[in-house]
């Protein structure tokens, strides 16, 4: 074995000859193949040839060699030292890769317990958002002496996956008796909400051994806990009990309900017992099912018998399932829920245009008539015009139900020479587009979105302008997105392949501006988009789709001309036509068959009839919920745009959805 010496010289003139040889072969490539060797070099973990290209980069003064200091740094972020870093940050000053090399640094500076250098980056911290660097932060300021319980109990309660920094300030917390044992069975329960077994463990461990290993049996079977004849129900008993029955609910939320009544719901008290009732409501909720508001009749009623405390307290998510199942199944005491569920929502949460939208309804639902009622209908009515905007979902429905006609905002003032040079000049913005330009598309949007920081509504249109002039679009709207004052509509809402999408559209009768918000949402016109399940192109197709359709409308079609635009559009287009007319015409259920697959919308239209909006409220999946709500308020907006009349929202989400009338559709649909 080399000696260290001999070591460091060998790895010396490898990297030497490894520079040398790079010179060429960048050439040859042109300069930008030696930021792609690079990255591919730091996929690879060769942090000799890194090196080279680092120096090469560096030689040759590339406007992306920050990025390759970068990954040659941060491929051995673990051997290096404060002084290390501070060189870089003097070489980037103000850089994207620097702040993210600084966000890579502070973790590791947790892992090694540096709380002194820590405690010295972590101000300089720009971007602020990693929740496992505030975890340490906010360790680190407890260790200093400063209280921090106000802002460590809802970080921790945040944290959705095991991390070192949540964990360790948690541990230290719970010491110190900063957090309480309520805190951390409050903890617990989210995690059984959540069903984040390893989080539950790692809070229950807290409390001693005995207590992690009965929530783990909890977790994994359920049905033990819950099948002991002989219990003594004191609190932690009761906490176990209630975690077991909730993760039961998850599978079988009419088996613990019959649990609840048969036994448990005698021995739990209040507390516990109301929050497994508002668990079996949110499982019922995501099913659709019309028990849902019993289910969370019954947890108000439990939990309101005693005041508020550590062990009532429901996450936002259940209470926003509260309000789905309220205004699926409408009536005078489910409107009176929903309410309730939105007065009880943090304070974030209840800002939601969303949220908003659904008070103010059941304000107007619950006020009694004449006079006395006239408050209550007042305060609906300044709820929808607080939120009323021709621009969102809820914005537009807001503004229809005030009786006012959608308006779309006027242009900006239109850019001047030195705000267009300016945002060109703009370093991060340069670099951004260059990293899309390589291929090199996450880089390049984290590189833009951090260029965008602190930027006026001036700045962000130049911005935006450049982007779309490079055809760059998803960095066009997003950044367009941004502005607070000035909306330029061309710029959220462009047209690009008008002539391709329109004769598209309307050679199969389908509405262009529908089929416009839907490529806004789906790909943002990235004509070379991938997800992550496959789906390909400007319309993001799945591959056996394209095959279904393409047969089905008589294409000669093979694999390789999935991202061909004129024929992801013809294939898009045509799916999309064939999905609207099998849901009759309703492009709610349209857009939730194209994302989520048509087999699904057959099942969520089933059971109640319901109006189109809490239909699109209630879709179980994230996602496709918010999909739907977008792809109509953009083609809200796109048929403004295209047509010169206003902009409607009601009649594109149509009359009631509810199970289906005249035979079973088309079951070949993919």
């Amino acid at each position: 074995m080399p000696k260290p010496r001999l070591l460091a010289t060998l790895t010396g003139l490898a990297a030497i000859l490894l520079a040398t040889a790079c010179a060429p072969i960048a050439q040859a490539q042109g300069a930008d193949g030696l930021v792609l060797e690079a990255r591919d070099a730091a996929r690879k973990r060769d942090k000799v040839r890194l090196v080279a290209l680092r120096d090469a980069a560096q030689a040759t003064r590339h406007p992306l060699a920050p990025w390759v200091d970068y990954w040659e740094l941060g491929s051995r972020l673990a051997e290096v030292q404060q002084p290390d870093l501070e060189a870089f940050y003097a070489r980037w000053p103000g850089s994207y890769v620097e702040d993210r090399l600084r966000n890579d640094w502070l973790l590791e500076l947790g892992r090694r317990r540096d709380w002194a250098n820590f405690t010295r980056d972590f101000p300089r911290f720009r971007m602020n958002d990693d929740r496992q660097v505030t975890c340490y932060a906010l360790l680190t300021a407890h260790l200093s002496g400063q209280p921090v319980r106000d802002a460590a109990l809802p970080a921790w309660r945040a944290q959705r996956d095991m991390d070192d920094g949540c964990a360790l300030m948690a541990a230290t917390l719970y010491e110190a008796k900063v957090f309480t044992k309520e805190d951390v069975w409050t903890r617990i329960r989210d995690a059984a909400e959540y069903n984040k077994p390893a989080v539950a463990r790692s809070a229950a461990g807290l409390l001693g051994p005995q207590t992690a290993t009965a929530i783990a049996e909890a977790f994994a079977s359920p049905a033990k806990p819950l099948g002991r004849k002989s219990v003594v129900m004191g609190h932690d008993t009761a906490e176990v009990t209630a975690v077991a029955l909730v993760r039961m609910a998850a599978d079988d939320p009419d088996n613990a309900v019959a649990l609840l009544r048969a036994r448990w719901g005698r021995l739990l008290p209040q507390g516990q017992a109301g929050w497994v009732w508002s668990q079996i409501g949110r499982n019922y909720a995501q099913r659709l099912a019309p028990d849902a508001v019993t289910a969370f009749a019954e947890a108000f009623a439990q939990r309101d018998q005693k005041p508020r405390a550590a062990d009532s307290q429901w996450t936002n998510e259940t209470l926003a399932w509260a309000v789905r199942a309220a205004i699926r199944y409408p009536a005078a005491e489910r409107w009176a829920m929903a309410a309730q569920a939105v007065s009880e929502m943090g304070v974030e949460e209840q800002a939601d245009a969303g949220w908003q939208y659904w008070k103010a309804r059941a304000l107007k639902a619950t006020a009694v008539e004449g006079p006395r009622g006239d408050k209550q209908r007042a305060e609906a009515e300044q709820i929808l015009q607080t939120i009323a905007s021709p621009l969102s979902f809820y914005g537009q429905l807001a503004t229809e139900d005030l009786g006012r006609t959608l308006a779309l905002p006027p242009a900006p003032a239109p850019l001047t020479a030195e705000e267009k040079a300016a945002a060109r000049n703009y370093p991060g913005l340069q670099r951004a587009l260059q990293l899309i330009g390589l291929g090199l598309r996450s880089e390049g949007v984290r590189e833009w979105n951090f260029s965008l920081r602190g930027m006026s509504d001036r700045e962000l249109l130049a911005a935006a302008q450049w982007a779309c002039e490079r055809e760059v679009w998803d960095r066009c709207i997003n950044s367009s997105d941004r502005t607070r004052n000035e909306f330029d509509l061309d710029q959220r809402y462009p047209t690009p392949m008008r002539q391709n999408v329109l004769a598209a559209a309307n050679a199969i009768g389908l509405d262009p501006a529908y089929v416009y918000g839907l490529i806004r949402q789906e790909s943002r016109f990235i004509m070379d988009a991938r997800s992550s399940v496959g789906a390909s192109g400007l319309m993001q197709i799945m591959p056996a789709t394209a095959r279904w359709t393409a047969k089905k409308i008589g294409l000669d079609y093979s694999a390789d001309m999935i991202t061909d635009r004129d024929t992801n559009l013809k294939l898009g287009t045509a799916y999309l036509k064939l999905v609207l007319d099998d849901f009759g015409g309703s492009q709610a259920m349209a857009a939730a068959a194209y994302n989520a697959g048509p087999g699904r919308p057959r099942r969520w239209r089933e059971g109640a009839t319901v109006e189109a909006a809490a239909w699109a409220e209630n879709i179980p999946f994230t996602e496709t919920r918010d999909y739907v709500k977008k792809v109509l308020s953009n083609a809200t907006v796109y048929g403004a745009l295209i047509s010169g009349k206003p902009p409607a929202l009601k009649p594109r989400l149509g009359g009631p959805i509810g199970p289906r009338t005249g035979g079973p559709g088309d079951r070949d649909l993919p």
